[in-house]
């Protein structure tokens, strides 16, 4: 069985003539829609256009806190995302590294969600820190428990 071939570009007439198709390439991933005599235009979910608005705001905010030299690297994205400073010294650093790391996969890759998961994840991390969810001492059950198959 051949693999389908998943189309990025359609002619504008497409969309009233095999709409269907259009729309349902464009839930999988932008498409190209080219028009006669005008400029092409892509079509895409909300979501994949909001990614991609989050990735730059992202970008926007990592550019001004790698131009800035006051202070170090965590210190700076400290001071431009501040749930940062419910996080330890330590998980701030490591934190803003990750960030760079995790943006540099996305703009490389083109998949913003590598760079928005990674920020999503450090700052609920910070929230429940906040929150004094980790101070509680855990509990860890150590015994083996049998059971039954069923």
């Amino acid at each position: 069985m051949a693999a389908t071939i998943m189309r990025t570009e359609f002619q504008s007439s497409e969309l009233s003539r095999n709409s269907s198709e259009v729309f349902e390439a464009a839930e999988d991933h932008p498409v190209v829609v080219t028009r006669r005599g005008a400029e092409s235009l892509v079509l895409m979910t909300e979501r994949e256009a909001e990614a991609k608005r989050s990735l730059l705001e992202f970008a926007a905010a990592l550019i001004a806190v790698t131009t800035d030299d006051r202070g170090t690297l965590a210190e700076r994205m400290a001071d431009r995302f501040p749930w940062m400073f419910a996080l330890s010294e330590a998980d701030r650093k490591e934190c803003a590294h990750e960030l760079v790391d995790a943006a540099r996969a996305s703009f490389a890759t083109q998949q913003p969600h590598l760079a928005v998961a990674t920020m999503t994840s450090w700052r609920e991390t910070a929230e429940a820190i906040a929150a004094g969810l980790g101070a509680a001492p855990i509990d860890w059950i150590e015994a083996n428990v049998s059971v039954e198959r069923p």
